[in-house]
């Protein structure tokens, strides 16, 4: 494993577990994280229970200093941001900063995104980067400015996309990947290498965040379009639609499904069971449909019906 200089003094900033992954692999490679930013304790559940971060988890196990400022423009906050007195801010899933903060170290503040910027700027680049069909993409670091995602690219690395691949699979080798690209960068940053690429102003592709309405699916979609979207939601947030018998209508979330393509004269969006198979008829063929979850039911196999 390549290892990091000591003396330079990092702040890590970030929330979820994919952000886990990379503040782990700097430290296996001898970073010196001085401390961690990271969202606010949120009650969860029926008992309304405090939930840390998963970074606050991991940062509270190897006993490195947590910071979890509820507005990153506090005066407090930039005080005691100031006096860690870092070199060098890395972001992973975390949210938008302001630029007191990451125009702050010496060296800057640079971003791991989990796509080929600067294609897929925005909230949700694992999932449209399958949605949309893509058979590649990668991960990129890149210093942070006033808008999101637009910043001067350090590294990139790229990773093909199976066709059969879902957004879980896919999460968890960018999450690798793109810690080992960080720990790269640091290193790149040390090293003095001052050389970047400028992004074009003009937009790419862009990964909106998920809503109900567009993880909804559109059976007049191809069956291509269709089998993409699903995998590209499965296993979360997942792709939901309804069910219409002769007493309700039924929503129903669907994961696991595959792809017939063959010709039929069914009318679109119509389901079709019998003791072998659930399958919807679409253009081009059918969506058999694996596994689903009906509202207020547990997730199951079709299999098993």
């Amino acid at each position: 494993m390549v290892k990091i200089m000591k003396d330079l003094r990092i702040i890590f900033m970030g929330t979820p577990d994919f952000a886990v992954a990379t503040l782990d692999a700097i430290l296996q490679a001898g970073a010196n994280v001085v401390a961690v930013i990271t969202a606010p304790d949120k009650p969860a559940g029926r008992g309304r229970k405090l939930n840390q971060s998963a970074v606050k988890q991991y940062a509270v196990q190897k006993n490195i200093a947590i910071l979890q400022p509820t507005n990153l423009k506090n005066e407090d906050f930039l005080n005691e941001l100031a006096n860690y007195k870092a070199d060098l801010q890395i972001v992973v899933a975390f949210r938008m900063l302001p630029k007191q903060v990451w125009s702050m170290p010496k060296l800057g503040t640079f971003n791991l995104h989990a796509s080929l910027l600067p294609d897929y700027r925005g909230a949700a680049p694992i999932h449209w980067a399958i949605m949309n069909g893509e058979t590649k993409t990668g991960v990129t670091t890149f210093f942070i400015n006033e808008k999101i995602d637009t910043g001067e690219i350090l590294l990139q690395e790229e990773i093909e996309i199976n066709h059969n691949t879902n957004v879980g699979e896919l999460h968890n080798k960018l999450m690798v990947l793109g810690a080992n690209l960080v720990v790269k960068t640091i290193n790149y940053i040390k090293e003095g290498n001052n050389k970047t690429i400028n992004q074009p102003e003009k937009d790419g592709k862009l990964a909106p965040k998920l809503n109900k309405e567009n993880c909804k699916i559109d059976w007049n979609q191809s069956i291509h379009h269709i089998y993409n979207h699903i995998r590209g939601l499965n296993p979360y947030p997942t792709a939901w639609t309804t069910i219409n018998n002769e007493e309700q209508t039924i929503e129903a979330k669907i994961y696991n499904v595959k792809k017939h393509l063959e010709n039929h004269n069914s009318e679109i969006g119509k389901l079709i069971c019998n003791k072998k198979q659930i399958k919807v008829a679409v253009t081009e063929g059918f969506i058999e449909i694996l596994e689903l979850k009906l509202a207020g039911k547990k997730k199951m196999d079709t299999q098993s019906l």
